[in-house]
């Protein structure tokens, strides 16, 4: 199935970057967790993000070999750092739908003392 960056699950996966279909890092649920606990498209790519930091510093670690060379703890840095960056990007503001508010008619009087609008 296509990933349809219209929804927030999307733009989350674009924002970590989990792109690639055929591989994803992390399943739907895992994704709709996150927008569930922090109510913000970035916040929650921010979360995704330091939970894959996390497993990658557990999991591969520093690893060098003859041909072979890997770094988790320098990719776990890379990746909260770019979770940093979004939590900042929240705090100021930047770019974030679920930040603002909306204008709404107010009748001070409607349910006062039996008055309803005209």
């Amino acid at each position: 199935m296509a990933i349809d960056y219209t929804t927030d699950r999307g733009r989350v996966r674009l924002l970590i970057p989990d792109v690639d279909e055929a591989n994803l890092l992390l399943a739907d649920d895992q994704i709709d967790a996150f927008l569930s606990l922090e109510g913000s498209v970035k916040l929650a790519a921010a979360q995704a993000l330091d939970a894959i930091a996390s497993s990658e510093a557990l999991v591969s670690k520093a690893i060098r070999t003859q041909d072979l060379q890997t770094d988790g703890p320098k990719v776990a840095a890379e990746l909260r750092a770019r979770a940093s960056e979004l939590r900042r990007q929240v705090d100021e503001g930047v770019g974030d739908d679920s930040v603002g508010f909306d204008i709404v008619d107010f009748d001070p009087y409607t349910g006062y003392l039996g008055y309803e609008p005209c």
